[in-house]
This record gives structure tokens, C-alpha cells and sequence, in this order.
């Protein structure tokens, strides 16, 4: 997809992904070699929002499974249309049971869901595995064979290999430790709240009403609420929101009135909001 790391910096800034040096390398990695992208990071930092600029500049389809406590087989790889095979076993009472196995395992009473739907693809697919931590461990086992051959066992019907390879993005907030059989078959990529300047330009790109000198502002003051002991520090989706608030208040500076009064944007506890109110001095900013 990409032809070299400048390649991927300037097409993933045509979708409005400003990636960093080391964002914009790893991609062109996973891509070159055929390797799925483990990407692990605080929440709101641009992790599921790289998969979806990747499948963009591609022109390619974004295959998603979202991850969460007690995803399993059937809603990962694939199930039985069940409701069919009963129809079918009905329908076909005078068949030895043979017959009627033969039938019902066949392709047109499977579901597939995301990870075979990626697998079975002859289309450039991107496939996001979202927030992988949220899933049980067993859940990981599914993964392997998908990660390591690209391919997926059905007993019924035998082993279906990719003749496609989808770039495959993991996503992670670091919930709990992910196995090293998992970790093996990835490349590794961090992102964290980008730097002063990345985030300048991510608000310019993203809210572009804003004046400079407002701009310059919200970042140093979302900085300086990182660097305090908060329950939930502001994330960049959070940066962006508040940039977005100001502009619709129409403020033209950051004083305490317009911060007090805004921080829920920023601030999801109420503790936080509590301790920043009290702490901040803008000021010193």
C-alpha cells in the first residue's frame, strides 16, 4: 500500500492522520512485511483512528471487531445459521442422515463474522481488532492462527487461507497484559499524547477556526492538567472537543471564567474537575 515512510506521513495527512515519525515508520513496516500492527496507548489517543485513515488511503474495506468481556467463536470467526439447518433437517425428512449432514455444514448456513469475513476477502480489507485487552484470554488462542498464517480452521469445511492478506491493526489500552504468544506475531507500536507542536497542528487541522494564539493555549493548559494526578487525564479526542467548545462560545482567550465553565468537556470526574479548578493557575502558563 505504501511505498515508502514519507509515502504513508503524507496519505495518512490527506485524511486528516497527522502521524508521527514513529507511527508513520511502523506502518510502513507492518505493511511491507505483512505483519498485524499491535497498537497500545491511553484511550482518545488515535489508535482505532489509525486503522480507519490506513483503510482510507487504501481504498480499502474496514472489517471491525470490537472487543469486550465474553466475545467468543461465534461472534469473532463464525457461526451456524442454526434456524436454517432445522428448516433444512425438516425439509429433508426422507434423506438418510448423511445426506442431510453434508447439507447443513455447507456454506450456505455458515455466518461469518469479522475475522473470517477478513480471512475470505479478495478486496484490499483492513481488519481492526478493537480494544483486544477487553477480551478474555481465551479469546487470544482464537487469534493466533488468524495473527501467525492468516487463515482460520472450520472443522465442518477445512481450513480457509487468505489469498488476500488484510493489514491487520490491534488495538489496546493496556487493561491487562496481552500473552507473549500474541505479542510474538505483531510489530509493537506506543502511541502516546503526542508533543507540544503534533498537538498544535492536530487542533490547527482538526479546528481550524480557532485563532493561533487560543490554540496555543488549550494545549498548554490540556498539558499542564496531564502532568496532575487525575482519575482520567485529558485525551487529543478530548483536546479536539474542547477546541471545538471554545470556538462555538465564541471565546477569544482562556480565563478562568471560560475554563471553569467548560472543564466537564475535558474532565470526566468530578474529582478531577475539582483538583484542576483548584490547581491550575493559568498564569503561569
Amino acid at each position: 500500500m505504501f511505498t515508502s515512510v514519507d509515502d504513508v506521513s503524507a496519505r495518512l495527512a490527506e485524511t486528516g492522520y497527522l502521524a508521527s515519525p514513529a507511527v508513520a515508520t511502523t506502518v510502513f513496516l507492518a505493511d511491507r512485511l505483512g505483519k498485524p500492527l499491535l497498537v497500545e496507548g491511553p484511550a482518545g489517543v488515535g489508535k482505532t483512528e489509525l486503522a480507519k485513515a490506513v483503510a482510507q488511503v487504501a481504498g480499502a474495506r474496514l472489517v471491525r471487531l470490537q472487543c469486550y468481556e465474553g466475545v467468543d467463536e461465534s461472534r469473532a470467526l463464525y457461526e451456524w445459521n442454526h434456524a436454517k439447518q432445522l428448516l433444512r433437517i425438516s425439509a429433508g425428512r426422507d434423506e438418510s442422515w448423511d445426506e442431510t449432514r453434508t447439507d447443513i455444514f455447507s456454506e450456505e448456513f455458515l455466518l461469518p463474522r469479522p475475522l473470517l469475513t477478513a480471512i475470505r476477502g479478495a478486496e484490499p480489507t483492513v481488519l481492526l481488532i478493537d480494544e483486544t485487552d477487553k477480551a478474555d484470554v481465551e479469546m487470544e488462542g482464537l487469534l493466533l492462527e488468524v495473527l501467525s498464517d492468516f487463515q482460520i480452521t472450520v472443522p465442518e469445511l477445512g481450513t480457509v487461507t487468505a489469498t488476500r492478506r488484510p493489514f491487520v491493526v490491534l488495538t489496546s489500552n493496556a487493561g491487562r497484559e496481552l500473552s507473549e504468544a500474541l505479542r510474538r506475531r505483531c510489530l509493537f507500536l506506543h502511541i502516546g499524547f503526542p508533543e507540544e507542536e503534533l498537538e498544535r497542528r492536530i487542533v490547527r487541522l482538526k479546528v481550524p477556526g480557532l485563532t493561533a494564539a487560543l490554540t496555543e493555549s488549550v494545549v498548554r493548559v490540556v498539558g499542564a492538567l496531564r502532568a496532575m494526578d487525575l482519575r482520567k487525564v485529558p485525551s487529543v479526542a478530548e483536546t479536539i472537543d474542547w477546541a471545538r467548545t471554545l470556538l462555538a462560545l465564541g471565546a477569544d482567550t482562556l480565563d478562568e471564567t471560560v475554563v471553569r465553565d467548560s472543564l466537564g468537556v475535558i474532565l470526566k470526574h468530578q474529582d478531577d474537575i475539582q483538583k484542576a479548578a483548584a490547581k491550575l493557575d493559568l498564569d503561569a502558563l
